[in-house]
């Protein structure tokens, strides 16, 4: 017995200590998921409704477990004899983004509400993938290994490409979630190839002891580790949309139902910035002249084709509001990439500026997507004509839309849009990048005409319908309250940031990161 005592207290603890209020918001979401797929098999069908509830419920329990981690001070999955590498980090990078997603993930499940009653489409299948890929988009952020952050991503993207194509027979959707689901697996396959090759030079799949390992590459494999960071970026700049990995984007938002689409917009994009951040200012600093071009150039690609494309949008095109805002969040991706190319020539702390951008995009365009949801109701063929005298028919959700526009488009009285745009210009500008300054000047220009275009057409006198003599007027249709709601705590959100828009842009000036 003497001898087992002491070969069990020379033998290392091996058994990871779990934080099991670090991991509460992923934890929450997905457990609600797994509750609600359950439920979904005893509920009766003219009840299938509580489910949306819960799943609602479930989401805004989650968001408030952010509140006791704020000091952004825990970590959890570290490695027994090195207990600074952990898989998990609950830093403030991490709580931000994770904020980010679990409200991008509430606004879309209140518009879902009445979208999968009246679609018919499955309850219990439909919040199910919703949360499942929730807590893999909020998981992602906290993931401080390569393994976690790939299986994270798909976690996020492979309930994505079923609720794309949730429409059942209908021709479009099937079509989008062909094309996101093949075009992502490939992406997804050379990031993993990418992996492989980084963890074949250094040994290790910690972020922060594969950045301390690149520093000292054996000659021998210093191409091999240069093709794995090249590659392993292809799979977050798939899921960003940045050109030429953005293909999937307009035929994917206008197949999948409008929630959806809208959810794809913020939580899609922060899904892929956040990735790109962790695998280039964490893992990979010591190559970054290889990924600091590489992300200036797709920047001004980005932006360039992303506001080319939505300029040629035609008004009475079906679905031209949907391609218009789909072609906006790629010329949107073009500037959030902007910090992120910035930090390979001035540290990480540049990358708060994207942060402080990605919070504003946001509240924004999913605001946008709310009042699509609402016009949509009316006018299915979501033609950007469709909005001709919507300030007539329905003054509070125009003048909403108006703001959510004039906010990326970054006028006035849209402040924070403004302020987020100078930000990032302002990064540019302190990495030395003042060509890319000038290209992002150029497209913020350029987008001022789309987005004007749109906004005036709301204010404009309605089309004269054809109605017979002495027949009323036909009244505009309820609004369900619930995409009420989603709209109305957009708009909130959007005007309490552009009345103090330190609120967001406090994380541009400092870092996110410990030190």
């Amino acid at each position: 017995m003497t001898a087992l005592a002491v070969l069990a207290a020379e033998t290392p603890n091996l058994v990871q200590s779990v934080d099991w209020l670090a991991i509460a918001p992923v934890v929450i979401t997905a457990a609600v998921g797994l509750a609600v797929l359950v439920a979904d098999l005893f509920v009766p069908e003219h009840r299938k409704g509580l489910l949306g509830w819960v799943s609602v419920a479930g989401l805004a329990a989650a968001t408030a477990t952010l509140l006791p981690l704020r000091a952004g001070d825990r970590a959890t999955f570290c490695l027994t004899g090195d207990p600074a590498a952990c898989s998990y980090t609950a830093d403030h990078f991490a709580l931000v983004v994770q904020f980010l997603v679990l409200v991008g993930a509430l606004v879309t499940a209140l518009l879902s509400v009445t979208a999968v009653r009246e679609a018919r489409m499955p309850a219990g299948e439909y919040w199910f993938l919703l949360l499942s890929s929730a807590a893999g988009a909020a998981l992602l952020p906290a993931s401080r290994d390569l393994a976690t952050l790939i299986v994270a991503l798909e976690v996020a993207s492979l309930p994505a490409f079923a609720l794309v194509g949730m429409r059942r027979g209908d021709r479009l959707s099937s079509e989008a979630a062909l094309k996101f689901f093949l075009s992502s697996v490939t992406a997804t396959a050379v990031s993993l190839m990418g992996v492989s090759f980084v963890y074949a030079a250094t040994g290790s799949l910690h972020l922060g002891q594969v950045a301390d390992r690149l520093e000292d590459v054996p000659g021998q494999l210093d191409t091999l580790a240069m093709a794995g960071v090249a590659l392993t970026l292809v799979g977050f700049a798939f899921k960003t949309a940045a050109v030429p990995f953005h293909f999937w984007v307009p035929d994917t938002y206008v197949g999948a139902p409008l929630p959806i689409a809208g959810y794809l917009s913020v939580i899609g994009k922060a899904v892929g910035f956040t990735g790109l951040i962790l695998v280039t200012v964490i893992a990979f600093p010591a190559y970054s002249d290889i990924w600091g071009p590489a992300l200036a150039v797709l920047a001004a690609l980005t932006m360039t084709l992303g506001n080319a494309a939505a300029l040629r949008q035609s008004a009475d095109r079906p679905n031209s509001a949907v391609r218009l805002l789909a072609w906006s969040s790629v010329g949107q991706a073009g500037y959030l990439l902007v910090p992120i190319a910035a930090a390979a020539y001035s540290g990480r702390d540049q990358i708060g500026s994207t942060v402080a951008y990605a919070l504003m995009y946001a509240a924004v365009n999913l605001g946008a997507f709310s009042v699509a949801a609402l016009v949509a109701r009316t006018k299915p063929l979501q033609r950007i004509s469709d909005y001709r005298g919507l300030y007539a028919e329905r003054p509070l959700a125009a003048l909403s839309l108006a703001f959510f526009l004039l906010c990326l488009a970054g006028l006035p009285p849209g402040l924070i849009g403004l302020f987020a745009k100078v930000t990032v210009l302002r990064s540019a500008v302190d990495a030395g990048l003042g060509w890319l300054a000038v290209v992002m000047a150029v497209n913020v220009v350029l987008a001022l005409y789309y987005y004007l275009r749109w906004t005036a057409l709301l204010f404009r006198a309605p089309e004269a319908a054809a109605t017979p003599a002495g027949s009323p007027a036909a009244a505009p249709a309820r609004t369900p309250w619930p995409v009420t709601a989603a709209i109305v705590l957009t708009a909130v959100t959007a005007v309490v940031l552009s009345g103090a828009p330190q609120l967001v842009l406090r994380f541009a000036s400092g870092s996110l990161f410990p030190q």
